[in-house]
């Protein structure tokens, strides 16, 4: 990644011109069995797409606040870089009733409909499925989205040294974000073209960094496992193996 990178759309837009073919996110549900594989230009793509769904449908502007009510997931990845990428603050678990904008999945809908503003609802079902009838208060993230431009331009420059993600108690501003990112990408030892696997929620710093952030900070990418405690141990270990997995955090 370049030096300059200051947020994580920075660093996103990095990998793009790196490599945009390698695969970046790979998403295992075993509850259910899905298994998501998004490159970095397939990755971007639907950054792009929610991040002209947020600026242009949503009238998102830099320093609105975003509460995130999702768990670990490869759709959840693509709202925080959206988030980055307008310059709205991703509020991970946060308090809707404070957020001028909601996005909530299942088992989070009716504390969401304490957000005053927009509110978008995701099914997290295999292949982004529609809602049959989308949750009352919300519009379908799935069908909102794919009418949304492939690319995106921010109406204002996203200033690094504001606030962009909060996690319980922590606020960072993209350049701490990216900072931190890559002292946990030192720490774990990712290098590029590095494989890990997270088993970690995104609840907390931790998680969000090896979920998604020291990876790309690291031109590295994340096998991102939820229910992992689902998979036996013999299970895990050949998708390690399958997976190509160089490190592991769960």
């Amino acid at each position: 990644m370049n030096a300059s990178d200051r947020t994580p759309a920075d660093l996103l837009r990095s990998a793009l011109a790196a490599d945009p073919a390698r695969p970046l996110v790979t998403f295992y549900d075993d509850a259910t069995g899905e298994r998501v594989e998004l490159s970095v230009a397939t990755f971007a793509n639907w950054v792009a797409k929610t991040a002209n769904l947020l600026q242009g449908d949503l009238n998102a502007e830099p320093g609105d606040r975003l509460a995130l009510l999702l768990p670990a997931h490869w759709q959840s990845a693509v709202w925080l870089l959206a988030c980055s990428s307008v310059g709205v603050v991703a509020d991970v678990g946060g308090d809707a009733a404070r957020a001028d904008h909601v996005v909530a999945g299942p088992g989070r809908f009716d504390d969401g409909l304490a957000c005053g503003g927009d509110r978008i609802a995701l099914s997290l079902a295999p292949l982004g499925r529609r809602f049959p009838t989308p949750p009352a208060g919300y519009a379908d993230y799935a069908v909102e989205v794919p009418g949304q431009g492939d690319r995106f331009a921010a109406y204002a420059p996203v200033d690094p040294d504001e606030p962009a993600l909060r996690v319980k108690d922590l606020e960072l501003t993209g350049a701490e974000l990216v900072a931190r990112a890559r002292q946990d990408a030192e720490r774990l030892g990712l290098a590029p073209g590095a494989r890990l696997l997270s088993g970690k929620s995104y609840d907390t710093w931790d998680g969000l960094s090896a979920g998604l952030y020291a990876p790309l900070a690291a031109g590295a990418s994340v096998v991102l496992c939820r229910n992992l405690g689902e998979l036996s141990q013999d299970a895990l270990a050949k998708r390690v193996e399958s997976e190509r997995v160089t490190v592991t955090a769960v």
